[in-house]
């Protein structure tokens, strides 16, 4: 069982930045292919951003030149950057690993962005 933990979500005003991380445990951190959720209320969960084991990765048109996912297999951990924050970003945001056909979420985390 991997344990996916995400934390870094808050309260922030339009225009501000934050950076969410998310640790996975297991000793094979580095062939997960790790994604970014967001589900905002009344709203469908969707794919914010993706990056594979070698590192590519993939953003949303609406968070695209905004948000900047990364990772550091050292630190079995996953990151997303979120800068120029509107309010429409605000949602709880999970993280997502993913092994072949297995997958594993963590709990999310909240990001209000309002003045």
């Amino acid at each position: 069982q991997v344990q996916v933990v995400e934390s870094g979500g808050g309260l922030v005003q339009p225009g501000g930045s934050l950076r969410l991380s998310c640790a996975a445990s297991g000793s094979i951190f580095n062939l997960y292919v790790m994604d970014w959720y967001r589900q905002a209320p009344g709203k469908q969960r969707e794919l914010v951003a993706r990056i594979t084991p070698g590192g590519s990765t993939n953003h949303a048109d609406s968070v695209k030149g905004r948000f900047t996912i990364s990772r550091d297999n050292a630190k079995n951990t996953v990151y997303l950057q979120m800068n120029s924050l509107k309010p429409e970003d605000t949602a709880v945001y999970y993280c997502k690993a993913v092994a072949g056909r297995l997958d594993w979420w963590g709990q999310g985390t909240q990001v209000t962005v309002s003045s």
